[in-house]
């Protein structure tokens, strides 16, 4: 028996000795793991070397944890053949828990995240892309009634056009993250999601790689992601989102049509808002139609007619100086995809200039600058010590913070545009 390769704390790597190896292999057997079928050697026939002595017992923990899983995963149907390609090699990842835990201290502003994913090269790039699989991605278009820049923007957005997969093990990820116990449900749902996918040989245990959280493939789906939308386009029997081109865009055409995408309406518009407008309607929660938005002044930046759109909303990403946006259901329907609005702006925009269509005209705030965490968190603290409720405080911007920063604002006569600058928590202090 071979001993496998786990990292300690410190991220070096470190051979897992016999028992710990009998451990995993032991829990994909048919029987259950006890101890008079492995007898597990006393302290005195197998006892670590110093340098190790700190690193054998998390090993241990991993190992048991993975024993214990399997025994799960086979109750769930999980055969094992599947759970020994799994597992015989399985590694503990510091640097996936490591990026799991961090909290980030900067953020960037919404321009200078668009600045980025809707720069030159990626519309050049895209273009490019569009036009050399035009053949593929127009019938699957077609087929789910979904726009090829739509398609192409996302590919654009989650792996620049297939060039970044990632390159951590997908199966190496969730068992750390569901081993670590901070997402353990979650991560323990998404492990078994990814042995269903090797079960199903849809892709080669060295090949399902992706990011640090488990998100896979051209299209960064999640493994429950994958057995719900993924789609085998290229009829080669296997949902490849790693490297068919036609897998990838029908993947995430399904993806988009099952969550409420609607063929023919446009995501959204950049638009004017008339003299007065109060900013506490540019909310997601204010909706109607876009002609009841003309009534009260909202016009398309030519000054043509406001497009059919419903239940639409006015989005602010930078305030009452930034530029302004009406935004419809299609635009809700990219935020399944990823719960940012920042992202889903940038794939419409995106997928906007793919086709030539008009960039932004209104200038962003560029000298307005975006708070950190620990500002947030003294915004949050100070609204809520003067009575601006914007609940717990843990420096993450949200729609309880937004509420309490606009009630400060109209306290103090500016525009209730809910948005977060030094200028504002310096006048709260």
């Amino acid at each position: 028996m071979q001993s496998q390769t786990l990292f300690s704390a410190s991220g070096r790597p470190v051979l897992v000795p016999a028992l710990l190896a009998i451990l995993v292999l032991a829990g994909c057997s048919s029987a259950p793991l006890v101890e008079t079928q492995t007898p597990i050697p006393s302290t005195a026939e197998a006892k670590p070397a110093p340098s190790e002595s700190g690193e054998l017992e998390p090993m241990q923990k991993f190992a048991r944890w993975v024993a214990d899983f399997s025994t799960e995963a086979r109750a769930a149907g999980i055969t094992d053949a599947t759970l020994h390609l799994a597992f015989d090699n399985v590694s503990f990842l510091p640097r996936v828990t490591e990026s799991d835990r961090a909290q980030p201290e900067f953020t960037r502003t919404v321009w200078a995240y668009l600045d980025s994913a809707v720069s030159a090269q990626r519309i050049t790039r895209g273009k490019d892309s569009l036009a050399q699989h035009r053949s593929i991605i127009e019938p699957i278009a077609t087929r789910y009634g979904i726009p090829a820049e739509i398609l192409v923007a996302i590919w654009g957005m989650e792996s620049s056009y297939g060039q970044f997969v990632g390159d951590i093990p997908t199966i190496d990820a969730l068992a750390t993250l569901a081993f670590d116990g901070r997402r353990e449900a979650w991560a323990r749902g998404q492990l078994l999601a990814a042995l269903k996918i090797l079960q199903n040989r849809d892709i080669d245990r060295t090949q399902m790689i992706g990011s640090w959280a488990g998100a896979m493939g051209q299209t960064q789906f999640l493994p429950s992601v994958f057995l719900a939308h993924a789609v085998d386009a290229d009829g080669d029997g296997r949902r490849d989102i790693w490297g068919s081109v036609p897998d990838v865009m029908a993947s995430t055409a399904n993806f988009l049509s099952k969550s409420g995408w609607q063929t023919g309406q446009i995501w959204g518009l950049e638009v004017r808002l008339p003299s007065g407008f109060d900013y506490v309607r540019a909310d997601a929660t204010v909706r109607q139609s876009a002609d009841a938005w003309a009534a009260e002044g909202v016009q398309a930046m030519e000054g043509t007619p406001l497009p059919a759109l419903t239940d639409s909303s006015v989005l602010l990403p930078a305030g009452a100086r930034g530029p302004a946006f009406l935004v419809g259901p299609n635009f809700r329907t990219i935020l399944r995809y990823n719960n940012a609005t920042s992202y889903a702006l940038a794939v419409h925009l995106l997928a906007q200039r793919l086709t030539d269509g008009p960039a932004i005209k209104t200038p962003w705030p560029r000298d307005v600058q975006a708070l950190n965490r620990s500002q947030v968190l003294a915004l949050q603290t100070a609204l809520n010590a003067q009575g601006f409720d914007s609940g717990t405080p843990d420096g993450m911007m949200g729609p309880a913070t937004q509420r309490g920063i606009r009630l400060f604002q109209r306290s103090v006569g500016l525009p209730a545009d809910g948005y977060p600058t030094l200028d504002l928590l310096q006048r709260l202090q």
